[in-house]
């Protein structure tokens, strides 16, 4: 599964919808992975990893997050050292710089589609308007630049006063 995911999706934002679809209801409820997601963005280092960590250990306790970290490691190192020796030899190139900016909407639809499919989800129908409220305060918190650890905090300890 995680070879899957990250020959699949190489990029950290775009791994989560994919990584979604593949593990809950088969490794995990939705609950739990929504906990991952968050308390992945909450801890320092890269949160593919460690959400690819979080579902690992679901799945098979610690060798499963080992098994999660090499799938989640190799595809992209070894990607990532064939397209630069590749794109060395394109460096300045106009059209590759058009492509690279041609990715930027598409990575933001599918982080979108994915926080959409987690609002409509069971477990955030039964909270309905605290849900949208913390959704709303949040991307306020991120569109003025707070930072996102701090917004995390924030949205949780929310949580804990308005779900009482």
């Amino acid at each position: 599964m995680f070879l899957k995911v990250n020959l699949m999706t190489t990029s950290g934002p775009a791994s989560v919808g994919l990584l979604y679809k593949e593990s809950v209801g088969k490794i995990m409820t939705e609950a739990q992975f929504v906990e991952a997601v968050g308390l992945s963005n909450v801890l320092p280092g890269s949160e593919a990893l460690k959400l690819a960590m979080f579902v690992g250990y679901a799945a098979s306790g610690i060798s499963g997050v080992v098994i999660a970290l090499l799938g989640a490691l190799l595809p992209p190192t070894v990607i990532m050292l064939k397209v630069v020796s590749v794109l060395s030899q394109f460096q300045g190139e106009e059209w590759l710089n058009k492509f690279i900016k041609g990715m930027g909407p598409a990575v933001g639809m599918l982080i979108t589609l994915v926080s959409y499919q987690i609002l409509r989800s069971d477990v955030y129908k039964t909270i309905g308007k605290k849900a949208l409220i913390i959704a709303a305060l949040t991307f306020a918190a991120l569109y003025f630049d707070l930072p996102s650890p701090l917004v995390l905090l924030g949205a949780g300890l929310l949580g804990v006063v308005l779900l009482r």
